[in-house]
């Protein structure tokens, strides 16, 4: 088994085989601290302009991933299969 650490494995993109959609690159990681074992990966989400318009980030089991390569990381997921979250970390505080 090749290891990785968690700096080798945001350099790599992610990519989805069910539909080749590159999904980006892992920005975190959901970690089991009774193991210390990475149980999920987590994309950013994508696009916007200004934080505005940004898609939720994307939790990807850890047993979803296919191969891990030098440049990639293959992952199998259909559509509803996508764990995005109500992500209570980037809301920010109005300023009015």
């Amino acid at each position: 088994m090749e290891r990785f650490n968690t700096c080798e494995l945001r350099d790599k993109e992610v990519i989805n085989l069910c539909d080749g959609v590159r999904l980006g690159c892992p920005t975190d990681f959901e970690i089991n601290t009774c193991d210390g074992k990475i149980t999920a990966l987590i994309v950013e989400g994508q696009g916007g302009f200004l934080g505005f318009g940004q898609s939720k980030d994307i939790i990807i089991p850890w047993c979803k991933i296919e191969c891990i390569g030098e440049d990639a990381i293959l992952v199998r997921l259909d559509r509803n299969e996508f764990i995005i979250p109500d992500d209570k970390r980037k809301k920010r505080k109005s300023f009015w």
